[in-house]
């Protein structure tokens, strides 16, 4: 005597259990093609950052007065030895571009890590607080946003003094105000739900309402300001370098390297075209990273 199996039927009406939340971020968020190049290409920036020892063939400081200025190996001249060449002194360009990935890398999440801590705090406080203490904070964001942020940028690196820590301060400043605001719409949102009511009327005291009501809820615009904002602040921190205000030489960062290769530009331009290129791929995908967190996060922007 056999048995048979039959497959249980989903009861008429019944409603579908709902998608894991990862999976149904995963399923808006590869829906964008360019966001998940985006995400290949920024895991992959960051994998050689982190193993830039391992995988770099010479050392980023390393000089070879008999090589200078050689081409790519595809080149006439160029050796495989120095896959991309190398600079005025003899240091291999690829090496140098490994190593530049970790310096641009900390500059950009370092510089998002303190605008969003400092923005968050003084986003929450001026959308709970109102009055005059928002004015205050709000005012003085208005202040910096009309202001070129490159310009204002030069000016504090200028006060402080040139320096990679200096320069990380000031792209930090620059970009601030857009952490404060984006925060602030949040809680001022958010404020008015019926959780925040609720809890509230159950006695919640202000550091509850604010860090454990409504910060959560507010942490998606965040994250999708903050892959944004990484591209911005190596942008901002390559321009400084490019200027010699922010990392100094011989630091392997891509916008000092584009400032010592500035006069050898006609004669080999890979000196220039690599490190720009670097600093393009780079902040082209946190871009599209960028684009397709807001995608996945917006509920009305899911299809």
């Amino acid at each position: 005597m056999s048995a048979t199996f039959t497959t249980p039927q989903m009861p008429a009406g019944a409603v579908p259990a709902p998608a894991h939340p990862l999976r149904e971020f995963w399923s808006y968020f590869s829906a964008n093609r360019g966001a998940v190049a985006g995400l290949v290409i920024v895991v992959s920036v960051l994998l050689i950052a982190l193993f830039a020892p391992l995988l770099a063939p010479h050392a980023p400081d390393l000089t070879n007065s008999a090589v200078f200025l050689k081409p790519p190996f595809w080149q006439q001249g160029g050796s495989l030895t120095y896959p991309l060449g190398t600079d005025a002194i003899g240091r291999d360009i690829l090496s140098r571009l490994m190593y530049g990935a970790r310096l641009s890398l900390t500059i950009g999440i370092a510089v998002v890590a303190i605008s969003v801590i400092v923005g968050t705090v003084l986003g929450l406080l001026s959308g709970f607080f109102r009055g005059v203490f928002e004015i205050a904070i709000m005012r003085l964001m208005d202040i910096i946003l009309t202001l070129p942020s490159l310009l204002l940028a030069i000016v504090i690196v200028a006060i402080l003094g040139p320096g990679l820590m200096n320069a990380m301060l000031a792209v930090a400043v620059v970009v601030l105000p857009h952490y404060v605001r984006i925060t602030r719409a949040a809680v001022i949102a958010e404020a008015s739900r019926d959780y925040v009511t609720a809890s509230r009327m159950s006695g919640a005291g202000r550091l509850r309402l604010m860090f454990r009501e409504i910060l959560p809820n507010c942490i998606a615009p965040l994250i999708v300001q903050a892959s944004l904002g990484i591209s911005t602040a190596i942008l901002d921190a390559a321009a400084l370098g490019f200027l010699g205000l922010g990392a100094q030489p011989p630091s392997p960062e891509w916008g000092t390297m584009l400032a010592d290769a500035r006069e050898f530009v006609l004669r080999a331009w890979w000196v220039v075209t690599f490190p720009g290129l670097a600093i393009l791929v780079t902040v082209l995908a946190f871009n599209l990273l960028g684009d397709g967190l807001r995608d996945a996060f917006d509920p009305k922007l899911k299809r």
